[in-house]
């Protein structure tokens, strides 16, 4: 049996626009390849406007593609209209913690109505003895006390009203979990119990995580590997000890020096300019090429691969200037 879960190939969705000159492309995800293998935590990081949000909805089949494969236990759900893919069997496998706790619960329904609503609809489970007691051992797991079960959002704090998203995503005992910034609006204090929380489940029910964060310590505390995206493509990748204490993108280096505490200044490692539009972008222009401070010829006619950088096979970077980096 196959150790990958998930396979993302050549993963592409471009959104038409109209321009100063008539119609374009905004090219949101274009090109992106990459696997999840069972047990394992991915972190997907990158500036805001990158692409992270739309790849997400591409791997959940919310939104369909372009171009490209999203297959999942060897089977291809690109093929699946993303109308009917909440009505797909593979929807139990793959289940989503959303990134506001407070925009994410319908305002309508209790929190037992909130974890009941997926049994019912994806397992049939509609008995109403059996419902409550797969219920309230889920609430139970994610340390959601019983007599809050009856509360509406509203009557919750917003530590308890991520339990209850992350309960109501793992009471069908998905095989991935995709969890889209699932701490940002959280309290300091309570994103630390959250995290906890997090990795138990993980160990207890065995799934896979995609993380996406802009915490890039959480991410390195927590990943197994890491996906670093940039204007719709992926530019490194590898595993998060090798991709955080070795950064060989120029942009990852970046990245990497705004963690408080590095003792680098990202001034120093990124040119004052803005990014360059997603929209009908160059097929043969590095997508970082304006805002490098290492940026030559070569960057301007021929678009980078993900290559090997030294530091490891599985540790790649798309970069023409791999070996001539200076020492980070």
């Amino acid at each position: 049996m196959s150790d990958i879960l998930l396979e993302a190939i050549d993963v592409a969705k471009r959104f038409p626009v109209k321009t100063a000159t008539g119609h374009g492309e905004l090219h949101a995800v274009d090109g992106v390849s990459f696997d999840i293998r069972r047990g394992e935590t991915v972190g997907l990081v990158g500036e805001s406007g990158c692409g992270k949000s739309t790849l997400v909805r591409l791997l959940t089949r919310t939104l369909d593609l372009t171009e490209g494969q999203v297959r999942f236990l060897g089977k291809d759900l690109a093929l699946v209209n993303a109308r009917t893919m909440p009505e797909h069997p593979v929807r139990r496998d793959v289940q989503m913690v959303f990134q506001d706790p407070h925009d994410s619960l319908n305002p309508r329904y209790t929190a037992f109505d909130t974890i009941a609503e997926p049994l019912r609809l994806l397992e049939g489970l509609r008995e109403p003895q059996a419902l409550r007691e797969r219920v309230e051992h889920t609430a139970h797991q994610v340390g959601l006390p019983r007599e809050l079960l009856q509360r509406f959002p509203h009557q919750l704090s917003g530590g308890q009203k991520a339990r209850v998203g992350i309960a109501r995503a793992v009471a069908l005992k998905p095989k991935l979990l995709v969890l889209d910034e699932p701490t940002a609006a959280l309290d300091v204090s309570v994103q630390v119990v959250i995290l906890h929380l997090l990795a138990q489940l993980k160990a207890d029910l065995g799934m896979s995580f995609l993380f996406v964060s802009h915490d890039l310590n959480v991410v390195r505390l927590l990943c197994d590997r890491v996906l670093v995206m940039y204007l719709g493509r992926i530019v490194e990748s590898g595993p998060a000890a090798d991709v955080f204490a070795h950064p060989q993108h120029p942009y990852t280096r970046a990245l990497v020096g705004s963690i408080p505490g590095s003792g680098r200044r990202t001034s120093d490692l990124l040119m004052p300019v803005e990014p360059k539009s997603p929209i009908d972008p160059s097929p043969t222009t590095c997508r970082f090429m304006g805002r490098c401070p290492h940026g030559t010829d070569a960057c301007t006619q021929r678009l980078p691969e993900l290559l090997p950088t030294g530091f490891g096979h599985h540790h790649r970077a798309a970069c023409h200037r791999l070996e001539h980096l200076p020492e980070f």
